[in-house]
């Protein structure tokens, strides 16, 4: 998994030594453990461990105290190269490794990205529930037959990726939300750049985040993205 940042990590595996003073053995076998599970290609869409599997591991079953202890000191040991991340709704725990966005071209392609973005605006910024197929299409093509095999191309990329997956409308509409993965796929960095080109000036940080942390900033009626 991938946390965007616009800093080149020049080597991830360095980190492990920050862990020894940080973690007890039997944690820091948990993390490795954490590691093995959260890659894509082993775990295909079912990625990290269940937090019961965790619990089970460090010996702490229904210990919300010394769960929340483990999580914090693995992100103070590794947060230059990676990030912890607590899947509530799925009660997972993922491991997310930060790379540049210039690294990440071969994973996600720009119009994968500009999906994610839209629908990272729109859920966890305007707080929408899901995210209609055809306001991606609205938004990010026009109806036509290869716009729709694109954007349906780059939703199957970002759903193999675990950033997005079907939501049911009880209706014929397709929908999409976005997963804990891909609300985290963005650092604070990524995303005060992506505010900054847009608005084609420097923003200091308490205002990107003003933006992104869940504030509305727009009257019904006019939700887009510049």
């Amino acid at each position: 998994m991938m946390n965007l940042t616009d800093e080149m990590n020049v080597n991830p595996l360095n980190a492990m030594q920050a862990i020894k003073g940080m973690l007890t053995e039997d944690e820091e076998i948990v993390f490795m453990n954490l590691l093995f599970s959260s890659s894509a290609t082993i775990r295909a869409g079912n990625f990290g461990l269940s937090r019961r599997e965790v619990e089970k591991q460090l010996k702490i079953s229904g210990d919300d105290e010394k769960f929340d202890s483990f999580l914090k000191r693995v992100n103070q040991a590794v947060s230059r190269y990676f990030k912890v991340i607590f899947d509530e709704k799925k009660d997972q725990v993922i491991v997310m490794m930060r790379v540049s966005a210039k690294s990440a071209r071969s994973t996600l392609s720009k119009e994968s990205l500009a999906i994610l973005l839209f629908m990272f605006y729109q859920q966890e910024v305007l707080q929408h529930e899901y995210t209609l197929f055809d306001q991606l299409l609205n938004a990010l093509g026009h109806e036509t037959t290869k716009a729709n095999h694109r954007l349906n191309l780059n939703i199957d990329q970002l759903k193999k990726i675990g950033a997005l997956e079907e939501y049911d409308t009880n209706s014929n509409e397709k929908a999409y939300v976005i997963t804990a993965i891909g609300a985290n796929m963005f650092s604070d960095s990524f995303l005060r750049r992506t505010v900054e080109f847009s608005q084609s000036n420097q923003l200091n940080k308490e205002e990107v985040l003003k933006f992104f942390k869940r504030y509305n900033l727009y009257q019904e009626g006019t939700e887009k993205i510049e």
